[in-house]
């Protein structure tokens, strides 16, 4: 939708992009809009779009096929929300490293290669802005590398479930999105069912409950389990 549109209409679908750079990148992009459950990157094609999420949420994952061709194993890297950006690793012209996957009803702006180097001409910030976020990224790769060579299942999930949770204003921490137990598994590198069964145990010790289908922490999560 064109500035012009979206001033004579009310709204403003860029609102989430709070960085100046970012949003004037967004802008030059064409607004898609994706239904949950759509593949929106495919891990080893060549990449030349860079997306920026306007609404909803995308998961970055890693899959690996069984004997017929079915993922039947993913690793979850994260979940990028409004105000993100994805897929810019491939603006190289190499393969896409990961797949990307919309976790509900999404909106994004796409922007190709030459319409990004044209706006990083424009405003070098633009290049400092997403090499820091790839960057760090990097580094929580390697966080994630690290933990699931020195960490068992449950300290990784605490781990995952500390770095999730924001406090709530009441003294308890609250994950803010719903978040079932197959995605914290793949974020982990476990099965769901170790997770459902290490869950069912801190909810019986009054360590987590279930609120809204949202995780909250009722008090400091034992460091072994």
């Amino acid at each position: 939708m064109p500035r012009s549109a979206a001033a004579q209409s009310g709204t403003d679908p860029f609102a989430a992009v709070t960085d100046p750079s970012l949003r004037a990148l967004a802008e030059r992009g064409v607004v898609r809009r994706y239904r949950r459950g759509t593949i929106v990157i495919d891990e080893g094609d060549t990449g030349d779009t860079l997306f920026v999420v306007l609404t909803g949420r995308l998961r970055v994952f890693s899959s690996g096929g069984g004997g017929g061709g079915a993922r039947d194993r993913e690793v979850t890297f994260n979940v990028h929300g409004p105000g993100e950006c994805v897929g810019e690793m491939a603006l190289d012209g190499g393969p896409r490293s990961a797949s990307v996957i919309t976790v509900e009803p999404a909106t994004c702006s796409v922007i190709t290669r030459a319409t990004l180097r044209e706006q990083i001409a424009r405003d070098p910030d633009l290049a400092l802005l997403l090499i820091s976020r790839v960057i760090r990224r990097a580094r929580l790769a390697t966080e994630s590398a690290r933990g699931m060579a020195t960490l068992d299942v449950y300290g990784r999930l605490v781990r995952r479930l500390e770095a999730l949770a924001v406090d709530d204003g009441t003294g308890r921490r609250r994950v803010p999105e719903r978040t079932t137990h197959a995605m914290l598994a793949s974020e982990i590198g476990c099965s769901r069912e170790m997770v459902s069964r290490l869950l069912k145990d801190l909810t019986g010790g009054g360590y987590v409950a279930v609120e809204d289908r949202r995780l909250v922490l009722l008090k400091a999560l034992p460091r072994s389990w």
